[in-house]
């Protein structure tokens, strides 16, 4: 399963929701990998710490490769880090990835990666953390995913953004990936006593969006798991905010 976490806007939560659902997945006894296309490279340094700056592969070399027509050299196997969870993998990004944008979608390199995952069958599951753009690199991750997941996080600028996301999802389906399905819209950052998170999940429903029924609540606890690359349920898996990554992950995959 190769799961994408996408949405246009930043700030609603993609690397931190790809990165819990990731290590919830892995500290389930599930084979799991991570790839970060973000340049900003927040998953990475959340699931490896300061380990990321000791990476000599990330994936710029491997577009790298690819652009010196060097996939082969080394296996896509070869640019994936083990962090220090058991069954947790990552692609780590890199902010190189920002300069071999435009040379990779000038070669019209989007099924690249498609083609590098598929060929990772150690893993059972994928989770692809996107950047906040709809560029080369979403792009190749929805091209490469057989889902997405697509985090709100409760605001009206992000309804809005909404429209536009799926009609981008839409595009990427009916000429690049046929089989890729939404799974739904993770609400995140919700607040149950506030009136204006419970108004808009309420509308996004009555509009047929497909809204996830697991919502993810606001928390200061969250930046402590940044702070310390330590995901909720390895900081503390009896926190709300845990319980809620662990009930999202369950229907996911029920």
């Amino acid at each position: 399963m190769r799961r994408v976490v996408f949405n246009q806007k930043g700030g609603v939560g993609k690397s931190t929701i790809a990165c819990n659902l990731a290590a919830i997945s892995a500290a389930r006894g599930r084979r799991t990998l991570l790839v970060d296309l973000d340049p900003q490279a927040n998953a990475s340094r959340y699931l490896l710490g300061a380990a990321l700056e000791e990476q000599r592969k990330t994936l710029a070399h491997f577009f790298d490769d690819i652009l010196a027509y060097k996939l082969f050299a080394d296996k896509p196997a070869a640019y994936v880090v083990q962090t220090r969870f058991a069954n947790l993998g990552v692609l780590p990004s890199d902010p190189r990835l920002e300069d071999l944008q435009i040379k990779l979608e000038s070669r019209y390199k989007m099924y690249k990666l498609r083609e590098a995952l598929e060929t990772f069958k150690e893993f059972d599951e994928i989770f692809i953390d996107t950047p906040p753009a709809l560029n080369f690199y979403t792009r190749s991750a929805l091209i490469a995913a057989d889902t997405c997941l697509i985090p709100f996080d409760c605001d009206d600028f992000s309804r809005r953004a909404l429209y536009t996301l799926m009609d981008s999802v839409r595009e990427i389906q009916a000429d690049h990936n046929r089989a890729l399905r939404v799974e739904g819209i993770v609400v995140n950052h919700f607040q149950a006593r506030a009136n204006l998170p419970t108004r808009l999940v309420e509308e996004l429903r009555a509009e047929g969006l497909p809204v996830l029924e697991a919502f993810l609540s606001a928390s200061i606890k969250i930046r402590e798991s940044h702070a310390q690359a330590l995901p909720m349920i390895h900081l503390d898996p009896k926190h709300k905010l845990s319980q809620e990554f662990e009930a999202l992950y369950r229907l996911l995959a029920a």
